[in-house]
């Protein structure tokens, strides 16, 4: 048993993965959460770490390519010639590795600041307020002082909607 990476069609990874695993196969669909904003609201979604693509657990000498290729949802495996391509079982460990009790990779995001450093906030309503960033919270946000009405207020943000200031 070997895993090979799977081409799926485009957005059809957990269909593909779904379908995959009703024919037996063990999958691997590593997702990360990212944010997202639309109509000025803001949600966690998970997206796929490798857009159109999967891992599938398989002996591609008694299951044969055909069961994986025929899923539906699923193009090809990934090739290297004519043979599909094998990944290193500690690839996928590694991967797997990076996830959270959730199950979702962690991605690290690296908040490029440190306590003093002024920043300027790019969005929402304290857009274009300068302040000095205090610390991170969690993997996304931080709270930096801002000086609102003659005294200095934290205010918690997406490490995202700030720049450093010079």
């Amino acid at each position: 048993m070997r895993w090979y990476a799977v081409f799926t069609q485009s957005r059809m990874e957990l269909w593909a993965r779904s379908n995959l695993w009703d024919r037996g196969f063990e999958v691997y669909l590593p997702r990360y959460m990212r944010r997202r904003s639309h109509a000025r609201k803001t949600d966690m979604v998970a997206y796929p770490l490798f857009p159109r693509y999967m891992f599938v657990r398989a002996d591609l000498e008694t299951s044969g390519q055909r069961a994986i290729a025929s899923a539906p949802g699923v193009i090809d495996l990934v090739r290297m010639g004519p043979k599909p391509s094998a990944v290193r079982t500690s690839i996928i460990e590694d991967i797997r590795g990076r996830e959270d009790e959730a199950g979702y990779i962690h991605l690290g995001r690296e908040i490029p600041f440190k306590a003093g450093d002024r920043v300027r906030v790019l969005s929402g309503s304290m857009c274009d307020q300068v302040g000095l960033f205090e610390k991170r919270t969690d993997q996304e946000r931080v709270i930096i002082l801002l000086n609102l009405l003659g005294r200095q207020v934290r205010v918690k943000l997406h490490g995202d909607d700030l720049h450093r200031e010079f």
